[in-house]
C-alpha cells in the first residue's frame, strides 16, 4: 500500500506487559512511549502496527464470570471479555500515540484500511484467537515478513520454565516443532509465548515471528538487524540434500 513507509514494523504487545499483576505498568508505557518516537525520529520510512493484547485485565474478569456463574459460561463468552479488554488496552495506548496514531483502532480484519499516520493501534477482533492472530492478519495485509511478539519472558522454552527449573531456552525453532510445544487448541486466557492458532497461520504465510521480552534497547537490536536475545520462529527447510 503507498503510503510513503517502506519499513512497517508489526509488534503484537503482551497485555503482560501492559496489565501485570497489580495494574497498569505506566514504567512500561512511558519507556515504549519514548522508544516508538525516538525510532520514528530517527527512521522516518519506519511504521510501527502495534497489536495490544488484554494482559491480567482478561484474566481478571474471566475469573469474576467464573465465580458468579461457573460453567454456563461458553469459550466464545470467555474470548468476548478478553476481546473486550484487549480493546480498552488499545484505546490507552492510542490515547498515549494520540498525536501521530491513526485515528481508528483496526478491530475489524474484514477490511484493509488505508493509514497513513507513523503508529497504528489493533485490537482484538473476533472468539477463537488472541491478538497474535491479529498481527498474523496485519502482516498479510500490508506485506510485512516478519512480526515481534513482545512478552513477560525472553525466549520460548522446551517445557514451562515456571513449573521446570531445568527448562532451556529455545534461540531457533522450526514453526513446525514450535507448535508441537504448544499445541493446535485455543484456550481462552491461555498463557502461551505465541497462540497457537496464530502459530498455524503464521506457517502458511511462511513468516517469521521473534519472541523477546520487554527489554526495549534488546528490541532496537531485532529492528536494526543486530544480535539479540530472544527465539526465533521460522519455516526452516531441510537443507541436507543441497548439494
Amino acid at each position: 500500500m503507498a503510503n510513503g513507509y517502506t519499513d512497517k514494523v508489526i509488534i503484537s504487545v503482551g497485555g503482560s506487559l501492559i496489565v501485570p499483576n497489580g495494574g497498569v505498568d505506566t514504567a512500561f508505557l512511558s519507556k515504549f512511549n519514548k522508544f516508538v518516537r525516538s525510532e520514528l525520529a530517527n527512521n522516518p520510512n519506519r511504521q510501527f502496527f502495534l497489536a495490544i493484547g488484554g494482559g491480567q485485565t482478561t484474566r481478571l474478569y474471566q475469573k469474576a464470570a467464573r465465580e458468579v456463574i461457573g460453567d454456563k459460561l461458553t469459550r466464545d463468552d470467555l474470548d468476548w471479555i478478553g476481546i473486550h479488554a484487549t480493546r480498552l488496552n488499545a484505546h490507552l495506548v492510542r490515547t498515549i500515540f494520540r498525536d501521530v496514531a491513526h485515528q481508528y483502532i483496526i478491530k475489524n480484519f474484514e477490511i484493509i484500511q488505508k493509514v497513513t499516520q507513523p503508529v497504528v493501534i489493533a485490537s482484538g477482533w473476533k472468539p477463537g484467537w488472541s491478538t497474535d492472530y491479529d498481527a498474523i492478519l496485519l502482516a498479510e495485509d500490508y506485506q510485512v515478513e516478519k512480526i515481534v511478539n513482545l512478552t513477560n519472558t525472553e525466549y520460548v522454552y522446551d517445557k514451562d520454565p515456571k513449573k521446570f527449573p531445568d527448562a532451556k531456552p529455545i534461540e531457533n525453532i522450526s514453526w513446525n516443532d514450535f507448535r508441537k510445544l504448544v499445541g493446535n487448541e485455543w484456550i481462552p486466557g491461555m498463557n502461551a509465548p505465541f497462540d497457537p492458532i496464530a502459530a498455524k497461520k503464521a506457517e502458511e504465510l511462511n513468516l517469521t515471528v521473534v519472541i523477546a521480552g520487554a527489554d526495549l534497547e534488546n528490541l532496537e537490536k531485532i529492528l536494526n538487524n543486530k544480535p539479540f536475545k530472544g527465539t526465533t520462529i521460522e519455516s526452516i527447510s531441510d537443507k541436507s540434500n543441497d548439494a
